[in-house]
């Protein structure tokens, strides 16, 4: 694992104190917020390598921190921490931009694994292949850019991650079980709809730029980059 700059917003003065020990044993730099406002702040005017954030602040929620960040187009990576252990909620939280969720009490162990995987779906520079382009569509790991028709769009860290598995396996049926674990690697309930929120920005954003309905749903099996004349609707 690489050494990072790290951005905790945590309110507990318990878990705030391990959380920043733990990370500062491993030679991260961390920073501390103790309220959402604080925190949203140093997010939107510094520049940190992954964001650790609690959903209940005292003065606004987690979320609305999440939402605000990414409305900013601040694409800083963001664990979410909560006590909350229902699906619903950490479907919410991933479809506000949130790039993994993990419940209190945590391991520490676990803690630095969900950095590291974070860093790692982040960081993927080293792939043999840096470009994959589907008609219109290109992508870079690289730089993490995206583009339709030349122009750039921006997108979210999951959605990259999600448009980036996407081109690599063009014209094949990707199921929601090999999305979920090869692009967030994590499992949930196939009946939620989080993955389809996912789905549905990336329609957004393409679709604002070419009339080609490249990412289709083949029903009752899951979803397919279609590259080539058959991608015109």
């Amino acid at each position: 694992m690489k050494f990072m700059n790290i951005l905790v917003i945590e309110d507990d003065r318990i878990v705030r104190t391990l959380v920043k020990h733990v990370l500062e044993k491993e030679g991260h730099e961390v920073s501390i917020a103790e309220r959402g406002e604080t925190g949203e702040d140093m997010a939107l005017n510094e520049d940190f390598d992954i964001i650790i954030l609690d959903l209940g602040l005292p003065d606004k929620s987690g979320l609305e921190v999440c939402k605000v960040l990414r409305e900013h187009n601040r694409s800083t990576p963001i664990l979410i921490l909560s006590a909350y252990q229902n699906t619903d909620t950490k479907v919410t939280g991933l479809n506000t931009g949130a790039d993994d969720y993990l419940t209190k009490p945590f391991d520490n162990k676990e803690l630095l694994a969900r950095i590291d995987a974070i860093n790692r779906r982040s960081q993927k520079s080293g792939e043999s292949n840096n470009t994959y382009e589907c008609g219109e569509l290109k992508i870079d790991l690289v730089n993490r850019e995206f583009y339709v028709k030349d122009t750039k769009v921006l997108l979210t860290n999951n959605e990259f991650n999600l448009m980036a598995y996407f081109l690599k396996n063009p014209n094949r049926i990707l199921d929601k079980d090999e999305l979920t674990n090869n692009v967030w690697d994590i499992n949930f309930d196939t009946n939620t709809n989080f993955l389809n929120v996912y789905i549905s920005y990336l329609r957004k954003k393409i679709e604002d730029i070419t009339p080609v309905n490249y990412i289709q749903t083949i029903r009752k099996k899951g979803f397919m980059l279609q590259c080539g004349s058959g991608s015109e609707q």
